[in-house]
Formats: C-alpha cells, structure tokens, sequence
C-alpha cells in the first residue's frame, strides 16, 4: 500500500564522493579535495584515454568541494540535494543569513510544498462510521418466546454515519466549502448539507454558513490572534425548526503557555450548554490533555496521554474520563502503514457503556471508523478479545496483504527509477570505471607501502546483494555450471585500498555507491560491503550494510606509529 508515487532520481552524494562525513569541517573537506585531486589531476596522466577519465573525475570532485566549501550552497544542499542548487531563485537568498536559517527556511518551504501536494491529491474530505453490535457474542440473549436455536451470535449494524466534504478556493484569500452528512440509527434516518463561504483577513478569518436539515440554518464563525500568543474563535448559529428558533453560540479562548503549551477557555450554549477548561501539551515524544468540563446534562473530567515512538512510527494512548454519566477509561494504539495511510484500535471500558472496541483506518483524509459494541457489562472476557484480535488481525493483515503490497509497489517504482535515470545509472558504471583506470599507480604505492609495514591489505572486496554468509564473488556459475558475471556485485578492493591512509580504512554512514570507484549494481535492493583484509599478518573478514560506518581496522587491532 505504497502512497508515494513520486519517482526517486539518482543524486550525487558529494559527501560520500570526498568520503567524509556529513558534520566534515572545512579542514576535512580540503584534506579529501587535496588527497583526490592529486589522483584525479589531468596533468599527472600523459595517455590520452586517461587524460579524458582524468579530467571527468577531477571536474566531480571540483564541482563537490565547491559545493561543501561553501557555506551557502552546502545548507541548500543539505536541505533539498542537488535539485535544490539547481533551482532559479536561489541566488536571490541574502548571503549574510547563516546556514542554520538558510536550512531551516528550506526546510519550511518544503513542508508547505509537500502539504499543498497533500491538499490537492486529497480533496474531497470524508468520514464513514458503522456502528457494530456484537454483544451477544459474550452474553447470548435469551428469548422466552422464541426459540433462537441459532449456534451463532448475532453481529448487526446498529448505526451509520457519513460525512464529506469538498473545498474549493476562489482566490487567495476566499474558499468555500460544501458539506453534508447522513445519520442513521436503528431504522431512523437524519441529514443535512452546509454551505460556507470563508475569507482570510488580517490577524484571522470569517466564515458565513448556511444550510439546511432539520429546517434551515444560518451561521457565522470568526477566528482572530489577539496577541502572538493569545487568539479567540467563535460563532453563531440559528436553526429555524417547524415550531421553535433555535440559537447557539460558541467560543474559545486559547493563549500560548510556553512552547509545547496550550490552554483553553470553551464556552457553548444552545440544547446542550457546556463550559470547559483544557490544558494541552505536546511535544515530539509525547501529548497530555487534561480538561474539565460543567455542562447540562453533564460534568466531567477527561485526562489522556499519548506516547509518540517517532521511530516504528507508533502512538500508544491511554485515557481516562468520568463524571456524572459515569466512568470510562480508554487503551490503544495507532500505526502508520504507509505515507499517508494508518490504522487505531482503542478500546473503551466503561460503565454503563460496556465495553466497546474502536477501528479507525485513516487514508489521507478519508477516515473509516468501526466502534464494535462487545458488551454492555465490563466482562474480563471481552476485554481479553478486544485488545488480543487487534493485534492478531493486524499482523496476519500485513503478513499476508499490505507488506506484499508495500513490495510490488517498491519494485513497480524501482522499475520506474531504472528507466527514468536509465542514461545516469549507465554513466555513474563508466564513472566507477573511469576511476579504477586512475587508482593504478596509487594502488600499487598503497599496498606496496601497507605490506612493507605489515598494516592492512585489502585481500578482496566485494559490493552488492548478497547474503552476508555466503563466499561472494563477481563471477557465479549458471545452472549449467558456466561461470559467468554476477550483475548483482561488483569488485571493489582497488578503490578501498587507494582509501587507505596509515593503516586506516574509514567510511561514513552513507550509500556506498558513491565512493570513487564504486556504482550501484543493484538499484532499490539492499546492499552489503564484505572486506577481507591481512593486518599485522593475520586475516580478517568483515561484512557491513551499505549506510553503516566502518573503520579498519577494527576495535583490538592496534597500529603501531
């Protein structure tokens, strides 16, 4: 369930070319410019074939100090990649910002970019919710007047409600939105449809609304910053009924505590009149809510807290309510399955509720939800099902169906990507070769050097997709037994050895394929780099994936000065 259907394209990693890392100061960076560019200089080859090799790889390793020597271009690069550098406008940007504002202005645009593509592939907004009664699952009901007879329980849908909504800007400044919703429970059935019509203005916004359902209804709401850290929202509304008007006004009050901070002052009137006080905190790692509400026909407290694992892309919620309906209290999780896709389940026990379990599957801004009413009695039993099925339907779901679906559409992509950067893929081969030519006389020198001291001799090397326990080679035999290439690694222990510098191998965390000398065999697929290399005359053997550090030789081998 691949949302991300924008191409990737082959960009240089000017960082992984001059091998340093991506927090290099400019000393390193010059160190590695100097130590390549004594390889790569066109006046060091006299052949004619290697003078044209010579001065493509001397003009790339130009074109990448330029580019990290300076301040400017390297926060722009470091933000959007080469796209960003290539970009007009970009000379406009006043040169005496620093290149943390530079990155961080960037960065800003393309949030907004990346949302307004959101917005537009998205629109129209939508909500389905189908209510499910399944409590004669664990309390069967018993009818003395009929026979059930029935060996299962009965699961009907007591409930169904959709909404949707379509937004249509007008000018820069003015959007209308229409909307409506349908509502039915047991048999009975509601609507209504809305119209609004909003424009932005300074310091906020106002939005006219008028539409109809149980009879008409006109509205006004408005939202305006009072302060940097203080806004208002509010409205009113009437709704003309056959017998009766019926007003209603609302309104919040919100100020800025501090910078993860919110507090809130809501006040509503009409059928049900309410006044409630919130305090909200959020930070990258978790969010706390803490309300308390005085209303007709109930008070209540509410605290929740929610924990953010940034990582596996998972939210974990607990929450807690009661007053004078009663009690209830909330556990679940929410997962992201794709870019714009994620699934909650939360279960709510409570009394007199029961115990009801929640799925919500959210894709884009088209949200489904599934409240299954499991019991109206807290039964350990149901509560057991309720949070153990979650769990089991949702790794039997991507075992079976969305991780397959995540992998052809990866491939479908990377097929893609091969095609479009076809040309660029085929000139990175040449480019790789066109450097091993130029690594000889380095080479030699090199290894010369390291096995005169006993330091580190790179025995083999390999690159590519293999599995890290298998004896890898550039050759494999077919099932004919011919031997023949392997387009899937690639032979790399002339340019790791022309890497050495006094018995010291080191490469940062990034792809590999961009090393001189190096080039992606296998474009998409996961890649390994093994080494065999002799130090202080004893052989190693080291395997790594293609993002991780390295650096030879490893922890307990010392080198002598």
């Amino acid at each position: 369930m691949d949302d991300n259907d924008e191409l990737e394209f082959v960009e240089e990693d000017y960082y992984a070319f001059l091998n340093v890392p991506r927090n290099a100061t400019p000393e390193e960076i010059s160190s590695a410019y100097r130590n390549f560019s004594r390889m790569y200089h066109p006046d060091k080859h006299t052949d004619v074939r290697n003078k044209e090799k010579a001065e493509m790889m001397f003009n790339r390793t130009k074109k990448a100090y330029e580019v990290l020597s300076d301040p400017h271009q390297r926060a722009i690069y470091d933000s959007l990649g080469n796209k960003g550098l290539q970009t007009e406008g970009w000379e406009l940007i006043q040169r005496t910002r620093t290149p943390a504002e530079i990155r961080e202005e960037y960065e800003r645009l393309a949030r907004e970019r990346e949302e307004r593509r959101l917005q537009q592939k998205t629109n129209p907004r939508g909500n389905i919710t189908v209510q499910i009664n399944a409590t004669d699952i664990f309390s069967r009901y018993e009818d003395d007047y009929y026979d059930d007879g029935g060996l299962l329980p009965t699961i009907e849908v007591s409930g169904m409600s959709m909404s949707q909504s379509i937004e249509a800007p007008l000018s820069r400044t003015d959007t209308a939105t229409l909307s409506g919703n349908l509502h039915l429970q047991n048999g009975v059935g509601s609507g209504n449809f809305l119209l609004s019509g909003r424009r932005l203005i300074n310091k906020g916004w106002f939005e006219v609304d008028c539409g109809a359902g149980s009879g008409p209804v006109l509205g006004l709401k408005g939202s305006r910053n009072l302060t940097n850290r203080l806004f208002l929202n509010g409205g009113t509304t009437v709704n003309f009924r056959q017998n009766a008007i019926i007003p209603g006004i609302a309104g919040t009050l919100a100020i800025q505590l501090d910078k993860h901070t919110v507090g809130y002052l809501t006040y509503n009137a009409g059928l049900q009149s309410s006044m409630s006080t919130t305090i909200e905190h959020s930070t990258e790692k978790y969010h706390y809510n803490l309300s308390a509400t005085l209303g007709i026909p109930h008070c209540y407290l509410t605290a929740s807290y929610t924990r953010k694992l940034v990582e596996q892309e998972l939210k974990l919620r607990v929450a807690l309510k009661g007053g004078t309906f009663g009690f209830l209290a909330e556990y679940g999780a929410e997962k992201k399955v794709s870019k714009y896709s994620s699934v909650v389940a939360t279960v709510s026990v409570g009394v007199p509720t029961g115990v009801t379990l929640k799925v919500k599957i959210i894709r884009s801004t088209q949200t489904y939800l599934f409240p299954i009413h499991l019991s109206e009695e807290i039964i350990p039993a149901a509560i057991f099902y309720a949070t153990v099925a979650p769990l089991l339907t949702y790794f039997v779901v991507k075992k079976t169906i969305i991780d397959p679906m995540n992998e052809a559409a990866k491939h479908r992509n990377i097929e893609k990507v091969k095609e479009t950067n076809r040309s660029r893929i085929a000139e990175k081969r040449r480019e790789a070769e066109s450097a091993i030519a130029l690594m000889g006389a380095m080479y030699e020198r090199i290894r010369n050097d390291e096995q005169k001291r006993k330091g580190l001799v790179i025995v083999a090397a390999s690159y590519g997709k293999f599995n890290a326990d298998e004896n890898v080679s550039v050759e494999q035999r077919d099932e004919m037994g011919f031997v023949q290439h392997n387009p899937n690694v690639i032979d790399v222990r002339i340019p790791l050895q022309c890497l050495v510098k006094d018995s010291r191998l080191q490469l940062y965390g990034s792809t590999k394929s961009e090393l001189p000398g190096f080039y992606d065999p296998c474009f998409g697929e996961e890649k390994l780099l093994r080494i065999d290399y002799e130090f202080r005359e004893r052989s190693y053997t080291v395997v790594v994936a293609d993002n991780e550090d390295i650096k030879l030789p490893e922890n307990g081998q010392t080198v002598q000065s």
